[in-house]
This record gives structure tokens, C-alpha cells and sequence, in this order.
């Protein structure tokens, strides 16, 4: 009977621990689910598990920071920064000391506790498998053919460089052969080699450049005299110009000529505005085959309709509220009710803001996340906040519109 009574209680106790592990790995499940609910409406914006966004990547920062420091950071981060954390310092000097907003009004410790849980299960979460990529389509012959990959020096086959050994090789030795004939023959002209007639020649002057004599480059002075060129006893000499500038001078003149008959009488070369009118054409080929181009120019109208408005408010606060404020006041980010406006205020530059982003400031790009359609709709509700006046705006940026 002891025996079976012992085993009853081993049992008990077992299921016990038992029902009380499902019921913390439930609940524990649970917050993860809440606090995804609340990440997504209020950090996916600014935060990714593996990569730097706006603020630092998020994977296992459970592990490199405590959970009661998270819960204090996320509250308000610049109380941390003002005290002189060095944690919180250091992530606000590493992303060019843009605030956090604080969260201490909106989100509860709990919230934010849940919002740990989440982080924690998504960073133990084993990494999903990447399917192979699909292999690309063969290029049509409208769309322009991709640049052939640079090949490095070193990863040139053998005989090329064993060509280029082999001119070297030739040119030393035909320098060595030069030099060793002016050796041979200097010598055997004697008194002959000072002959002013063979001094003159261009032989006798590169032989003499080889001994120094600079004649060839510089050209022979005269030392003569212009009798009549005399300006408050400043004499002036009948020397030559240098060859080496006669010989650019010429050259000048040949290349002129060359020009002018390759560009205005055969026509065979494009002028620079001719030059600018194809890549003109160019960049316009590129704009259609490339729908994300940046320079693309649009001429979208602001949306007035009531519901594309309702629209564009529910995309602003699930996105943009968190760096602009609820009423657009501007927290991170700029104030979006005043006039003033750092990438322009019409609604085409508004929505290539919204577009592309501007990853210098912190501004993220938001294609490929939200479409067109939503891009415009949130683009005309922030054009219908200005004069709006919202509590507490954050002070003017940018040019007045």
C-alpha cells in the first residue's frame, strides 16, 4: 500500500509540474502574440530582427541587454542618454543621435514586456530556408545588355603575361643595342663628331643628348644681337624658339585642322548639344524600362475624396506615426502640419519622399511595402494636415512652400 501510495504522489506531483509548464509555455506563447500585435503597429517601422533600419537590428537583444534595461529604453530612451548610459549613449551616437520616441504614455511595462517576449521568439526562431533563386530571363533586345564583369590583373591568362614579358625583354634590348652602337661608333668618328654640319643634324644632336647636351630639346642660342632692339638698355636676342615648343605648335595646328574637318565639314563626329540630345533619349529609354527610376517624373494630383483620405490616415498611423506624430507634429521625424518642407511639399514630391526614402536622415523607403495607390493616399492626407495645428509641433525645417 506505501508503495502505490508513494507512486499516486510521485504521479501528482509530476502532472503537477507538467500542467504548470504547458501553462507557462502558453502564456509565455501568448505574450509573444501580443507583443507582435504591438510591435508591428509601433516599431516594424524603425526596427528589423537582422538588419540596421532606422534604429539597430533586433535579434538577440534580450541577450545583450537585460530585460529591465529594454523595458526603461523603450519607455524613454533619452532619460538614459541624459544619464549617462553608456548602452543607450552608444546606440544613440551610432545612429546619428536621432531620439526613440518614448512609449512611457502608450505602452505600459506590460506591453512592453510583451513586446520582449516576442523579440526573444522570434530570435530563437530557426532561420527560414531561401528557395533558389529562379533564373533569370534572357534579356530582350530592347532592354540594354548588362556590363560585362571586370576581370583583375592577376586573373589574366598565362600568355598574356608572357607577351608582355616578352615586349619587355625587346624594348631593353634594343635600347641596350642603341646604346652599345654609340659606344662603337662615337669613338670611330673621331674629330669628325664636333663638325658643326653634324652637330647640326638631328644624329649628331641625339648623340650629344645622350653626352648631356640638351641642344636638341632646348635649341642652340645664337647670342646675336638685334641692332635696333634696345628699350633702356635691355638688348634683345635672335635666338630660336625651343623644338619642343615649335614641335606642340605644329602639332596644335595639326589637330585643328583635323578637328574642324571631323566636326563641321564631314559632320562624321556629334557636336556636345548633339552629344546632350542622345543621352537625353537615353536616359528616357531607361526611365521606361526601369518603372523605379528615381528620376522618373510624375504628375499625380492630390486625392480629395473622403475615403482615400480615411485610407491614407489608417496607412499614416500604422507607419508614419511613429517618427511624425499622430497629428503629423513631428517627433523623429520632421513636423508635418506647418509649411515648411526639407524635400519639397507638392504631392509628387511627397510621394517620391515616401517612395524612396531618404536613408541619410533615417527615412525609410516604403516601395515594395505599401502599392502605389497607397503611397498617393497617405502622400494627399499629409498635404491635408497643413495649418492643421496640432499640440506641441516640432519646429520648422526646411524652406516655407
Amino acid at each position: 500500500m506505501n508503495t502505490v501510495a508513494k507512486l499516486l504522489k510521485n504521479s501528482s506531483l509530476a502532472l503537477v509540474a507538467g500542467l504548470l509548464l504547458l501553462a507557462g509555455t502558453s502564456a509565455e506563447a501568448q505574450d509573444a502574440i501580443e507583443g507582435k500585435k504591438i510591435f508591428e503597429a509601433n516599431c516594424a517601422v524603425c526596427h528589423s530582427m537582422e538588419a540596421d533600419v532606422v534604429g539597430p537590428a533586433l535579434k538577440d537583444v534580450h541577450k545583450r541587454r537585460g530585460e529591465d534595461w529594454l523595458v526603461k529604453f523603450i519607455s524613454n530612451s533619452q532619460e538614459l542618454v541624459q544619464a549617462g548610459d553608456p548602452d543607450a549613449v552608444a546606440v544613440f551616437e551610432k545612429f546619428n543621435k536621432m531620439p526613440m520616441p518614448a512609449f512611457e504614455g502608450s505602452l505600459s511595462d506590460a506591453d512592453i514586456t510583451n513586446i520582449i517576449a516576442y523579440i526573444t521568439e522570434a530570435s530563437e526562431a530557426p532561420a527560414a530556408v531561401t528557395a533558389d533563386a529562379p533564373a533569370a530571363p534572357a534579356a530582350s533586345a530592347s532592354q540594354p545588355a548588362a556590363a560585362e564583369s571586370s576581370v583583375a590583373f592577376m586573373d589574366l591568362p598565362p600568355v598574356v603575361f608572357f607577351v608582355i614579358g616578352l615586349i619587355g625583354i625587346i624594348l631593353i634590348l634594343v635600347v641596350a643595342l642603341i646604346y652599345m652602337l654609340a659606344r662603337l661608333l662615337v669613338p670611330m668618328m673621331g674629330d669628325s663628331l664636333h663638325d658643326e654640319d653634324f652637330r647640326e643634324s638631328w644624329a649628331g644632336r641625339l648623340i650629344f643628348l645622350f653626352r648631356g647636351d640638351m641642344a636638341l630639346m632646348t635649341g642652340k642660342a645664337k647670342d646675336v644681337i638685334h641692332g635696333h632692339h634696345d628699350f633702356d638698355g635691355i638688348q634683345e636676342y635672335d635666338n630660336d624658339l625651343p623644338p619642343w615648343w615649335k614641335t606642340m605648335f605644329y602639332a596644335s595646328i595639326v589637330f585643328a585642322v583635323v578637328y574642324m574637318l571631323h566636326y563641321h565639314v564631314f559632320k562624321t563626329g556629334a557636336l556636345q548639344a548633339q552629344e546632350y540630345e542622345m543621352e537625353v533619349e537615353q536616359a528616357a529609354l531607361f526611365a521606361a524600362l526601369h518603372a523605379d527610376d528615381p528620376n522618373a517624373v510624375t504628375n499625380y494630383e492630390a486625392l480629395t475624396d473622403q475615403a482615400a483620405l480615411e485610407a491614407g490616415k489608417t496607412i499614416y498611423a500604422q507607419n508614419c506615426a511613429a517618427c511624425h506624430g499622430p497629428e503629423g507634429q513631428g517627433t523623429v521625424g520632421p513636423n508635418l502640419a506647418d509649411e515648411y518642407w526639407l524635400h519639397g511639399g507638392d504631392v509628387n514630391d511627397i510621394f517620391k519622399t515616401v517612395k524612396y526614402g531618404v536613408p541619410s536622415k533615417g527615412m525609410v523607403p516604403w516601395q515594395g511595402k505599401l502599392t502605389k495607390d497607397q503611397m498617393l493616399e497617405v502622400s494627399s492626407y499629409i498635404l491635408s494636415l497643413q495649418g492643421s495645428n496640432p499640440p506641441n509641433p516640432k519646429e520648422p525645417q526646411g524652406e516655407k512652400m
